[in-house]
């Protein structure tokens, strides 16, 4: 199965990314400093170590394509979770949709990624 075209779900990807980086540790923060130093860690970390071989050109740890969307739906979800708690919902709904929205781009490359097998990283 080819690589699907999937620019506009990256940006909106990354787009949902950063929201997540940003207000996760903000929303952390009222409660443990330790955890709003962690949670960027982890929400960059993991993605950063663990990738699916054939997504990333450099793979440290080789995993399956359904981990890869797993940390994808971490992301998102951190995303939206941060937002509703730290923000009014004029700014949390356009979250919510910008989430909502990336989800649905996501798609094709999520088969793609199934598609694929696990071999060693590189």
């Amino acid at each position: 199965m080819q690589r699907p075209d999937d620019r506009l779900a990256s940006a909106l990807r990354f787009a949902t990314e950063l929201v997540a980086w940003v207000a996760t540790p903000w929303a952390l923060a009222a409660h443990s400093w330790a955890s709003a130093v962690l949670a960027p860690a982890l929400l960059i970390g993991l993605p950063t170590v663990f990738a699916t071989p054939g997504d990333k050109s450099n793979v440290i740890v080789p995993v399956p394509g359904e981990v890869t969307i797993l940390l994808v739906l971490l992301q998102f979800g951190a995303a939206v979770v941060s937002a509703w708690y730290l923000w009014p919902a004029w700014a949390a709904v356009p979250v919510s949709l910008l989430a909502a929205v990336a989800l649905y781009t996501e798609r094709p490359r999520w088969r793609w990624l199934r598609s694929l097998p696990v071999r060693g990283g590189g």
